[in-house]
């Protein structure tokens, strides 16, 4: 999870995920995540966007959170979504 621009809120929390083999990044695939993490998390943990995308690794397989904050910033608060990028209002 990495702090996602929003011209309302400065940052919110934003998920890049990897689904499992024979899932299919999709509207009600995010639904279904913002809802189980609403019903699990507190309001103040909760995540605000989903990206589905493979996640950038280093050579012995741990997560370069680095770089997704980086991706992250380069991106202006009112930016074109991605196809695989959902907001939390979507659902």
């Amino acid at each position: 999870m990495v702090p996602s621009p929003d011209p309302m809120r400065l940052a919110v929390p934003k998920a890049f995920i990897v689904l499992a083999a024979g899932y299919e990044p999709s509207r009600e695939t995010a639904r279904d995540i913002f809802r189980f993490a609403r019903e699990k998390l507190a309001p103040f943990k909760r995540i605000r966007r989903i990206e589905f995308s493979e996640l950038p690794k280093t050579i012995s397989g741990k997560i370069r959170r680095v770089d997704l904050r980086k991706q992250e910033e380069s991106r202006s608060p009112g930016a074109e979504r991605g196809s695989l990028e959902f907001f939390e209002e979507d659902s």
